[in-house]
């Protein structure tokens, strides 16, 4: 992958770390570099095309987003993903989204809720998944992100809709994994944003908050899935991704089930 300046959109000027970093983290939420997985500036010098001082300041962004881990003296790892992280991000994202969604409502005017309708018709109209084996859209991903963002672009906080935007970004390498579910399928999501536009077209905000929080619940029941016939094929360096992070987080699953077991043995047997 030949990383250049010339990848950067010339409407706002970026070094190439810049550039370096958002193709780095776009292979951690793909799984391309997975959980838990070496960062070493030589390899990844080799990958990208690119020189290591550039390639150093990326990783160093992407360490102060919590993407990557530093190591003492040992550098660099992409940050595992875990059953703990996953319900932490979804809660506050349900906090976080749902209180800045409902000040969107209560101060949004005529060109926000325009904007809202807009965004929506966007992101339907593009295809969740696409190739064979499945994989996220890119361009359903970008109107994803951008159907989210504009729902809170009517709230009158600045730090919620930063928030808001930084555990989005969190969630994106999660909401990949979600395609490893045997539900997923199954699961309508455009049908779940209409309901969302819908609410918020009426104003009603309680409404609107519910079904938000639900779309968010409804991803990392998906992650959490652990059912028989998921498709699991990938090219190798993303099947290793996938493999390592639903490993990570079903082994936590696992250890919840084995407790609820026990417990309930022990409440049988008295």
């Amino acid at each position: 992958m030949d990383i250049t300046l010339d990848n950067a959109d010339s409407s706002s000027p970026r070094t190439l770390a810049s550039v370096l970093a958002d193709a780095i983290l776009q292979d951690i939420v793909t799984g391309a570099l997975p959980p838990g997985s070496k960062l070493k500036i030589r390899e990844l010098a080799e990958r990208y095309q690119t020189s290591a001082i550039p390639l150093r300041e990326a990783v160093s962004r992407l360490a102060m987003s919590g993407f990557v881990e530093t190591e003492d003296q040992r550098g660099f790892r992409v940050t595992q993903v875990s059953k703990e992280d996953l319900e932490d991000i979804t809660s506050v994202r349900q906090c976080i989204e749902s209180e800045a969604l409902r000040d969107a409502i209560e101060s949004g005017n005529l060109e926000w809720e325009g904007a809202v309708l807009s965004a929506f018709h966007m992101v339907n109209s593009q295809p969740t998944v696409t190739g064979d084996p499945p994989r996220m859209n890119p361009a359903w991903e970008r109107a994803h992100d951008n159907f989210h963002t504009t729902l809170l672009a009517g709230c009158r906080s600045k730090w919620l809709k930063h928030f808001a935007a930084t555990l989005r970004t969190q969630t994106a390498r999660y909401r990949h994994m979600s395609l490893r579910s045997q539900h997923a399928s199954e699961r309508d999501v455009g049908k779940e944003h209409e309901a969302i536009v819908k609410a918020v077209l009426a104003h009603d905000a309680d409404r609107a908050c519910e079904l938000l929080r639900e779309h968010f619940a409804a991803t990392t029941r998906l992650v959490l899935d652990r059912g028989e016939g998921a498709d699991t094929a990938r090219d190798a360096s993303s099947e290793d991704g996938n493999k390592d992070s639903n490993q990570a987080v079903n082994k936590d699953s696992n250890k919840d089930s084995n407790k609820t077991a026990s417990a309930r043995k022990r409440r049988a047997a008295a």
